[in-house]
């Protein structure tokens, strides 16, 4: 009779290496695998493969993060998401004066009728500014409304104001800065 003394070694997850590509998840695969590396299977490979899952996630949002402040096609992109929420804001503010007879005092007025109005700039947003929200001052009948554009500086060149045709200014309370 025989007897065999198999002593398999048990089988390295070396393949779950693959989610390490996937950022985020790969992050936490990869603090798995290296933990399972060093405690469990003392396999060196096992934790670089572990290692490296933690790092590309790093590196791969470092990217994005570094990307979207400052390459010129994510400050378009921006700009555009800027412009079309300040378009959407002067609804809102015509609107809150149909509703409310007056316009509101700040913008944060306008949170009260409808949570989802934008009155947050995204290129500040994005830059991470402390003051966020679009310019917006009242005065009488009349307001002013704009972003202070990528310099985050108001009255310089690079500001953005609504873009609509204004034929008689009678019927809504923009003043239209000529920049």
């Amino acid at each position: 009779m025989e007897t065999s003394t198999n002593s398999a070694k048990p089988k390295l997850p070396y393949l779950l290496g693959l989610i390490c590509l996937i950022p985020l998840v790969g992050a936490f695969v990869g603090i798995g695998l290296l933990l399972y590396g060093i405690i469990k299977y003392k396999d060196k490979w096992l934790s670089i493969i572990g290692t490296f899952g933690i790092v590309w996630t790093i590196v791969i949002y470092s990217t994005l993060i570094y990307s979207s402040k400052h390459l010129a096609i994510f400050k378009k992109g921006f700009t555009d998401i800027s412009q079309n929420q300040l378009n959407s804001l002067l609804k809102n503010i015509e609107f809150y004066k149909i509703q409310h007879g007056q316009y509101p005092d700040s913008l944060k007025q306008l949170l009260n009728d409808d949570r989802l109005a934008p009155i947050n700039d995204a290129i500040q947003l994005n830059q991470q500014r402390q003051n966020s929200y679009y310019n917006y001052k009242k005065m009488g009948d009349k307001y002013f409304l704009f972003s202070s554009g990528q310099d985050g500086i108001p009255n310089t060149k690079d500001d953005l104001f609504p873009q609509i045709a204004i034929n008689d200014s009678s019927k809504i309370g923009l003043i239209k800065l000529i920049n």
